[in-house]
């Protein structure tokens, strides 16, 4: 079983950083909701508090993560650009999704999209964290506050399932492959 290096990056990006940013949102929605989601709402404790502060700013780092390694990792290899001549487009995903009428939507709206409204992700729910990091307990109180910060975590939350669809859709139709390839398992010989 083998993988390139940037088959790798690839998924430590999307099925890695991206998918447990994911997972991570569902979490953090249930617990803001139940806890500050109403002044009748149970006891908050310090200890709960703290953990969802870390668990909030975790997500913060886990999603800035995912935009830096597909912007600054991923995105290159994807728009890197072949020279004049090549027939083989393999390894030139964007070029690759533009040279077919049946998969160029995918470049202009799906990776277009996904370059931007990903952007949104660890702005969003940076906001909520620093917002509940400062905050706290008086979110109860402040009713209008703390729909804000479930908001922007639903923002987060929205714009991380936008871009990881697009991402897997343009993985499927064009993959980013290249670079050494990296042994994981070897099989039998026969």
């Amino acid at each position: 079983m083998e993988i390139s290096v940037r088959g790798l990056w690839t998924m430590i990006h999307g099925m890695g950083f991206g998918a447990l940013y994911l997972m991570a949102c569902s979490g953090a929605l249930v617990e803001l909701r139940r806890r500050y989601g109403s002044p009748q709402g149970p006891e908050i404790k310090e200890a709960d508090e703290k953990f969802l502060r870390v668990y909030l700013t975790v997500m913060a780092v886990l999603a800035w993560l995912t935009v830096l390694t597909g912007a600054y990792v991923i995105y290159p290899w994807y728009r890197a650009v072949p020279p004049p001549g090549t027939a083989n487009l393999a390894s030139f995903p964007q070029r690759l999704l533009m040279s077919r009428p049946s998969t160029a939507a995918w470049h202009s709206i799906g990776m277009e999209w996904k370059e931007h409204i990903a952007w949104l992700v660890p702005i969003s729910i940076t906001m909520a964290a620093a917002v509940f990091s400062r905050y706290r307990r008086s979110l109860r109180v402040h009713a209008e506050l703390c729909a804000a910060v479930l908001g922007f975590v639903w923002i987060s939350l929205l714009a991380a399932g936008v871009a990881g669809l697009f991402g897997a859709m343009l993985d499927k139709n064009a993959p980013v492959n290249g670079g050494p390839t990296i042994t994981l398992v070897r099989g039998e010989q026969k």
